[in-house]
């Protein structure tokens, strides 16, 4: 027997106590991550059991009666439970194909920039938008978009121009509500792109240079193509929310007027499971944007490793 199989035999017979008297330093660190992931993602999975029961609150899990799949029942029977996934395909659906790319294309500009305090001070202020509450947000647009006192309708009008209905009017609030969600993430979705970025080989850009490629060229032929795996696993991770939308966001920026586009899956949940106390209903609600979230998951993961992407799973 060889040494280095000698090696790793003794290495297999090791227990976990060993690893963890070795590495207890990493252990350590682990703990409160995976404590913050059995306390808050883990745990509250038992609260799914509410979409089978007519829960009330007095009698708690134990007391309530059990109803099978009779509030998934009520639920496909709702015409506003339709009109609010509908509502939520197409809004997530914009978002994917204008939202998604838009940090790519930022992250590989900022990449390209040379000047170092330029480009720190160009991050830090698109990062800002990302910590600023949907609350905040809605109320700065509202006073720049909003038809007779807007800032952006005054100038328009100054110009000779006719109000624009930015926010009062569905189409223009539809393409509004887009740009709105892309100016607010975009600066925090390039850390991961910009991360990957990083990680390219600059020997890769030599050669490209070497070659006669210029800027455009390198990084349509090498940093593209590096940050191409991390790219298939975000656009996994995208589809996978294509039924998951935040609640502050359509709620701080609709409207009456615009209801017809606006009212998606988290104001139906607010308005049948909160605002009428049906927590079954919400819960059930629930459990089906997880369940499709998943299958989005594995069909676009196998999608990927088909075409010979690695994926996630």
């Amino acid at each position: 027997m060889s040494k280095s199989e000698k090696e790793l035999r003794l290495k297999n017979t090791h227990g976990f106590a060993y690893y963890l008297k070795r590495d207890w330093q990493l252990y350590v660190l682990l703990a409160l991550p995976l404590a913050f992931a059995i306390l808050f993602k883990y745990l509250p999975m038992t609260g799914l059991s509410i979409a089978f029961l007519d829960y009330d609150v007095t009698r708690g899990f134990a007391g309530s009666d059990f109803i099978g799949f009779d509030a998934f029942a009520e639920i496909f029977k709702m015409k506003d439970f339709y009109k609010a996934l509908k509502n939520t395909i197409i809004l997530n659906g914009l978002d994917l194909i204008i939202g998604f790319p838009a940090p790519i294309i930022l992250a590989i500009c900022l990449n390209e920039i040379k000047n170092k305090y330029f480009k720190r001070v160009s991050q830090t202020v698109l990062y800002l938008p990302h910590f600023l509450s949907w609350v905040i947000i809605a109320g700065i647009f509202y006073q720049f978009l909003s038809p007779d006192s807007g800032y952006i309708n005054v100038i328009i009008r100054n110009l000779g121009g006719e109000s624009v209905p930015f926010l009062t009017e569905k189409w223009h609030w539809l393409v509004s509500y887009c740009l709105i969600g892309v100016w607010q993430s975009m600066g925090w979705g390039t850390i991961i792109y910009l991360a990957a970025i990083t990680g390219v080989n600059a020997d890769l850009y030599e050669a490209a240079k070497v070659d006669g490629a210029g800027r455009w060229k390198q990084i349509w032929h090498v940093t593209l193509p590096c940050i191409r795996p991390t790219i298939v696993v975000m656009l996994i991770m995208s589809l996978g929310r294509i039924l998951g939308v935040s609640f502050e966001r359509p709620f701080t920026l609709s409207n009456g007027s615009v209801d017809d586009i606006s009212y998606v899956i988290s104001i139906f949940v607010y308005d049948y499971g909160l605002k009428n106390s049906r927590y079954n209903i919400a819960t059930a609600v629930g459990l089906f944007q997880s369940v499709v979230g998943l299958i989005f998951v594995f069909a676009s993961d196998r999608f990927a490793k088909s075409l010979g992407e690695e994926g996630i799973v």
